[in-house]
């Protein structure tokens, strides 16, 4: 499948900011076909690309797995940027030599180690990949607990079955994620990896964070704080949106929303929602 085909439908609206992570190029279990067709869709004026977006532990420990799927994730890419799309790329552990970059503006792209986004409604978001958070966590994620020859064979089963979900007619299903959630020291790892990201907005007098890592999605409230984890592109294929009221969006690979946390609101009445913030300037982010 070619990506030049893809266009962004009428149907999808314009949002204001898009996030995603631990694409994993270059590694095998990518699903940088599903990845291609989300961008391709995709109509934003921000683009923030929240770490581990290529896979330089793979690619220099073993065989890289560089095709056409990949090539098209560049692609779309590309198109989006000459489309007017600004991108942010803030590293993570799986990309750790682009940090070297942090504080540039590349061609067509500005490298931050983590970032400060406002939402439409002045909501203050921390976009950081997560891997801080991993000695706050005590022991690494579920990849580092199982093991990589474990974890990569559970991805190996994940294919497999998604290949004879395919043929049945049946939905995108992560297999690696059911079993995360089988395993109480992983439940338990998230639980802590979510309290540090909160934890470290909280100090810093922020409204919430954006971030990946752990190949976890979620998006909720706690206390008052937003935590909003876009996922990856290894086991969920989901991504983070903004809408043009400050609604964030959870979405899976087909663009559907899988949760909703609407814009923050301080009355409501018969007439009118009023943000608890003005909407904030241009530009809609800042260096944390």
């Amino acid at each position: 499948m070619s990506t030049a085909t893809l266009k962004p439908t009428g149907s999808s609206p314009r949002r204001r900011a898009a996030f995603i992570s631990d694409v994993h190029l270059g590694a095998a279990h990518c699903h940088a076909e599903e990845l291609a067709a989300f961008l391709g869709t995709l109509d934003v004026e921000r683009l923030y690309l929240v770490g581990d977006i290529v896979d330089l532990w793979w690619m220099s420990a073993k065989r890289a797995a560089w095709g056409h799927g990949q090539n098209h994730v560049v692609e779309a890419l590309h198109r989006l940027r000459a489309a007017g799309t600004e991108l942010i790329y803030v590293p993570g552990n799986h990309d750790r030599p682009i940090r070297r970059f942090c504080g540039l503006m590349l061609p067509r792209m500005s490298v931050r180690r983590r970032v400060i986004h406002t939402t439409a409604d002045g909501r203050r978001l921390l976009v950081v990949h997560g891997d801080d958070y991993d000695s706050a966590t005590q022991f690494g994620g579920f990849q580092e607990e199982l093991g990589d020859w474990l974890y990569e064979r559970i991805l190996t089963g994940n294919r497999i079955a998604n290949a004879l979900r395919r043929r049945l007619g049946l939905r995108y299903w992560s297999l690696a994620d059911f079993l995360k959630r089988q395993s109480g020291a992983a439940e338990r790892y998230i639980a802590r990896f979510i309290e540090a990201g909160l934890d470290d907005v909280r100090r810093r007098g922020l409204d919430g964070i954006v971030c990946g890592h752990i190949h976890r999605p979620a998006l909720f409230e706690r206390d008052g704080l937003v935590y909003a984890n876009d996922g990856d592109w290894v086991e969920s294929l989901t991504a983070l949106v903004e809408d043009r009221d400050g609604t964030l969006r959870l979405l899976d690979h087909r663009g559907e929303t899988l949760k909703r946390l609407g814009p923050k609101v301080c009355w409501i009445d018969e007439r009118r929602e009023v943000p608890a913030r003005a909407a904030a300037p241009e530009p809609l982010h800042e260096a944390a």
